[in-house]
C-alpha cells in the first residue's frame, strides 16, 4: 500500500534525536541542545548508539576511512573531503557535484582493502554502508580497529535494531528514509558540522517531495534487477528499491521476498511478469550483466525472457547502481524512476 511521502522530521524532533547522542562520560553532562543545526558546535565528549555498539568521540576525527561509495558521498556533501584519507567499494562514478572533492581523496580500492591497506592510511576513524566490511572475511571486525584506536560506524541503514543485515543479519523491517536522514545528522554531529548535515537533509528532502508530486498514482509493477545473467539478483520487499516502490506507488512483484537482493530463477521472473524492469546499470564490471546494455540486449534476445511484458514494451528503466543502494543517491534515483514512470504513463 502507498502511504505517501513522509514529512522531513521538525527542529524539535532534530533536537531530541542529537540530544540522545550526547555523551557524559566522566564530564557534566552535556547540554541538550549542543549539536542542534544553528546553535553551535558540537559538545565532546559525544557518544553515539551506534547498531548495537556505543562509540565515543573525544573530539572531531582528523582521518577517516570510508569503506563504501553510500558513506563517501555523504562525508563529501558535508564538505569533509580534508579529513579523508581513503576510500574504496565504488560501483559507479561519484557524483559529478562532488567529483572535484573526490579527487582529492585517495581511492585505497575499487573494492573492499586489505585491512593493512586501511592501517597504512593512519585513520583514527572508519565508516562503512555496509557491515559486510565488520564482519569474518571482511576487512575487519569493529573490535579489531578498536584496539588500534580506531573508532568506527555503521549506516544505520545496514542495522535491524542491533544486527548488521549486510554483516549476517536478516532485515525484519522495512528501511525508511529516516535511516539516511539519522545517517547524516549523526556524521554531521561527529564531525562537528551540524549544521551541514541540516542542511543536506533539508536540500535531499525538498528533492523527495517534488518528485513525489510529478507521479499520477498508477497500478503499475515493477521488478528491480541488480545483476548476475543466470541467476538474478533482484530486489526483495524490505529495502532501498522497495522504498522507491513504496513512494512511488508501484507494486515491487517480488515484495515477499524478505533479503535485500535475493537470487532468483528467471522462471519464477516470467511467472510473476511485471509491467515494468528497473534495471541496474552499474559502473563496475565484476560479473556479466552488471552494466544496463548487457542486461537489455540479454531481455531481448534470450527465449526465456524476451516475452516479459516490459520487455515486449520496452518498458525498461536503467538507474545507477549506487541509486539502488541505501544512500543519498536514493533520492536521484527516485528523481530519475519518476521520470521513467511518467514515460511509461504517457505511452500506455
Amino acid at each position: 500500500m502507498h502511504l505517501g511521502p513522509r514529512a522531513l522530521p521538525t527542529a524539535a524532533t532534530a533536537s531530541l534525536l542529537l540530544a540522545a547522542l550526547a555523551g557524559c562520560g566522566a564530564s557534566e553532562p552535556v547540554p541538550e541542545t549542543a549539536a542542534v543545526a544553528g546553535e553551535g558546535a558540537t559538545a565532546y565528549p559525544l557518544t553515539v548508539e551506534n547498531c548495537g555498539q556505543e562509540v565515543v568521540f573525544d573530539a572531531a576525527p582528523q582521518r577517516v576511512v570510508s569503506l563504501d561509495q553510500g558513506s563517501t558521498e555523504i562525508l563529501l556533501s558535508l564538505g569533509l573531503e580534508d579529513r579523508m584519507v581513503g576510500t574504496a567499494s565504488w560501483t559507479d562514478p561519484v557524483l559529478e557535484s562532488l567529483a572535484d572533492a573526490n579527487a582529492e581523496v585517495p581511492r585505497l580500492a575499487d573494492e573492499a582493502p586489505t585491512y593493512e591497506v586501511v592501517l597504512s592510511t593512519e585513520p583514527d576513524f572508519v565508516t562503512a554502508s555496509f557491515g559486510r566490511h565488520f564482519a569474518q572475511g571482511g576487512v575487519a571486525g569493529r573490535d579489531r580497529f578498536a584496539e588500534t584506536g580506531i573508532e568506527s560506524y555503521l549506516s544505520p541503514t545496514d542495522c535491524d535494531g542491533d544486527v548488521s543485515i549486510n554483516g549476517g543479519g536478516t532485515r525484519t523491517r522495512p528501511l525508511t528514509i529516516d535511516a539516511l536522514y539519522q545517517e547524516i545528522r549523526e556524521l554531521a554531529a561527529i564531525f562537528d558540522v551540524p549544521s551541514r548535515g541540516e542542511d543536506l537533509v533539508a536540500e535531499l528532502e525538498a528533492r523527495r517531495q517534488a518528485a513525489l508530486e510529478e507521479v499520477a498514482a498508477s497500478d503499475l509493477t515493477a521488478a528491480f534487477w541488480f545483476s548476475d545473467l543466470k541467476t538474478p539478483y533482484v530486489a526483495g520487499g524490505l529495502g532501498a528499491p522497495a522504498l522507491l516502490a513504496e513512494d512511488l506507488g508501484v507494486e515491487n512483484v517480488f515484495a515477499d521476498l524478505p533479503d535485500d537482493w535475493p537470487a532468483t530463477t528467471w522462471e519464477d521472473f516470467v511467472d510473476r511478469d511485471p509491467d515494468v524492469i528497473v534495471m541496474a546499470d552499474l559502473g563496475r564490471e565484476r560479473w556479466p550483466g552488471d552494466q544496463a546494455a548487457e542486461k537489455t540486449e540479454f531481455l531481448t534476445t534470450d527465449p526465456v525472457t524476451q516475452g516479459l511484458t516490459a520487455v515486449a514494451e520496452q518498458r525498461l528503466i536503467p538507474l545507477h547502481g549506487a541509486e539502488l543502494n541505501p544512500s543519498i543517491r536514493m533520492v536521484d534515483g527516485l528523481e530519475a524512476l519518476a521520470a521513467g514512470l511518467r514515460t511509461v504513463q504517457a505511452g500506455a
